[in-house]
């Protein structure tokens, strides 16, 4: 009987760990963003400031400019699809000021892809707020290779 409670809880607590280590709170409401960014870069704090009200976890790392470059490429993210800062999370590339909304919609339909692009830095953006000005700017969904198609219209 004591070797099926330890299998239990030996059972129990690895699913713990195996929630956590991909990215989710115990009440499985929190995925983790890692986001890598210059130190100097206001606007990408304000995007990380807008995904965690948005209920994701951020994990940001500064790093130098040739860094983050090697990040982006090794992603395979075409040069015209990078922005200020880059982020990962559930196996996904976030590039740029992507909605909150769209990386929940992204993980909730799994597509085949890279990840999403906002590139350049679109007036109006989460980050890029300024009062009631606003740009229309697409989020665009990268597919392996390098292509892309509108994934919303914000």
């Amino acid at each position: 009987m004591k070797h099926f409670a330890l299998s239990r809880t030996l059972a129990a607590a690895a699913a713990l760990s195996l929630a956590f280590s991909l990215g989710f709170t115990a009440a499985g409401s929190a995925q983790t963003i890692e986001v890598w960014k210059s130190a100097t870069c206001g606007c990408c704090a304000a995007w990380i400031e807008h995904i965690e009200q948005n209920g994701f976890t951020a994990r940001p790392q500064d790093v130098a400019a040739g860094q983050l470059a090697r990040i982006k490429a090794e992603a395979g993210l075409p040069a015209d699809l990078q922005s200020c800062h880059t982020a990962k999370v559930g196996g996904y590339v976030v590039e740029g000021h992507v909605p909150a909304s769209a990386i929940k919609r992204l993980l909730s339909e799994k597509p085949d892809a890279i990840g999403l692009s906002v590139s350049g830095m679109p007036l109006g953006s989460p980050g890029m707020e300024a009062g009631a000005d606003k740009e229309p700017y697409e989020v665009l969904l990268v597919r392996r290779g390098g292509a892309s198609e509108v994934f919303s219209r914000h």
